[in-house]
């Protein structure tokens, strides 16, 4: 074996075969017809079932909440839980399903805030999510204002705000702020670009993903999750110890 060669074996990481070490997902769109996620039951208990094969014991599946486009509420979420809990049930299949929210961090949230109709997750934890074009001015009240309510914010997908992909600095700050963060598994097979994928390695190399989530919005997202199992800095991040997925 040439000197390259057994430089590629030694640093060849071996693929991850399997989330169930992490236990649970915590960002997915499974409830239907409720954002743009799945869109029948049909569709709903057919992703629930590839998350299961994938090694997932416990879904925390959060729908879009946005002023803009998707007025959900913690009723029409709880409402729509139990009903793919009842379907789960008629179909067999054994997981646990929770429902919360992806909140997205616009004007809408305070009034939320106010009126104590957030859906947190285990450690009372509310996952939060940015523009895609450029961050909210008021941003650090708005994490603060949650954080004086007891919650603890998790920024869905820092790796996919191009505002910041170089500036790895404000996202460091965030982290500074005691704001936890979730990285989307997919990132790492290059599905959103290559510098969301760029961002996410240089995440994991520095220590900072706290949580995994699938975003699984339908059946395509499943092949791009096969692919980042072959990924050197899942593996890593697998094996860091930083991830919380199996505490909530």
């Amino acid at each position: 074996m040439n000197p390259l060669s057994r430089w590629l074996n030694k640093n060849r990481s071996a693929p991850v075969g399997t989330f169930a070490p992490l236990q649970a997902d915590i960002h997915s769109h499974l409830i239907p017809g409720i954002d743009d996620g799945a869109k029948s039951m049909a569709a709903s208990l057919n992703l629930v079932k590839k998350l299961k094969e994938l090694g997932f014991r416990k879904l925390v599946t959060t729908p879009h909440v946005m002023v803009d486009l998707y007025r959900n509420d913690a009723d029409r979420i709880k409402s729509g839980a139990e009903a793919l809990r009842k379907a789960l049930a008629e179909a067999g299949m054994e997981i646990e399903l929770e429902a919360a929210a992806e909140y997205k961090i616009d004007e809408g949230l305070p009034v939320l805030l106010e009126k104590g109709k957030l859906l947190s997750f285990g450690d009372n934890y509310v996952l939060v999510e940015l523009p895609y074009y450029s961050p909210p001015l008021d941003l650090k009240e708005q994490l603060f204002a949650l954080q004086s309510a007891g919650y603890t914010p998790i920024l869905a997908h820092p790796e996919r705000y191009v505002y910041w992909h170089r500036e790895f600095p404000k996202l460091e700050e965030l982290k500074g702020l005691g704001v936890l963060f979730q990285l989307n598994t997919i990132s790492l097979s290059g599905h959103y670009s290559r510098l969301t994928k760029k961002t996410s390695e240089k995440l994991i190399d520095a220590g900072m993903v706290d949580f995994l989530g699938s975003d699984v919005h339908n059946s395509q997202y499943f092949p791009l999750l096969e692919k980042a199992m072959q990924e050197p800095a899942l593996k890593k991040l697998m094996d860091s110890g930083t991830l919380k997925n199996h505490l909530v």
